[in-house]
């Protein structure tokens, strides 16, 4: 439909790729993803207002910095241990694993380096303490259903970007 353009209760659709400051592409999706503008979703903040009034075909770029994107790299959530005291199926850089603290509260770890008989894993979300940069193409523009608007996003599409 043409004359759309990104504004409140709208769902926007979009492709995306996330640069680092070197220039590489740490994260893309050329597949769209949706979401309801002015809504509840995980978008940043500052890409949801990037976004206002473009419209279908526009690329908009949005650069952020630790404190406005993933936050900086907290080194209380490094930990590294004799590898020993590991199980083997996490004995390698990338494996995965879900630890409770004495609250109950979980959180997902990475190994993140292994050497010199030690293991260390990581709570940081990987983009912690980098200043990123979003390359948005948006892809479609449509008005927002009354349950969208409700949920904040398309039911058919989570977005990912938080």
């Amino acid at each position: 439909m043409s004359g759309q353009f990104v504004a409140q209760d709208k769902v926007i659709s979009f492709t995306y790729s996330i640069v680092d400051e070197s220039g590489e592409i740490i994260e893309q999706s050329d597949l769209p993803i949706s979401y309801v503008h002015g809504g509840k979703h995980d978008l940043f903040e500052k890409v949801e207002q990037a976004l206002e009034g473009s419209v279908i075909g526009d690329t908009v770029e949005v650069k952020l910095t630790p404190e406005e994107g993933f936050g900086p790299h907290d080194p209380d959530l490094t930990y590294t241990d004799d590898i020993e005291n590991v199980p083997a199926e996490f004995r390698r850089v990338g494996a995965e694993v879900e630890m409770m603290n004495d609250q109950g509260d979980t959180r997902k770890f990475t190994v993140s380096h292994i050497g010199d008989g030690k293991l260390t894993v990581d709570g940081n979300h990987p983009m912690a303490g980098k200043t990123i940069e979003f390359h948005i193409r948006v892809t479609d523009i449509r008005d927002a259903t009354p349950e969208e608007v409700a949920a904040g996003i398309n039911p058919m599409e989570m977005p990912v970007l938080h």
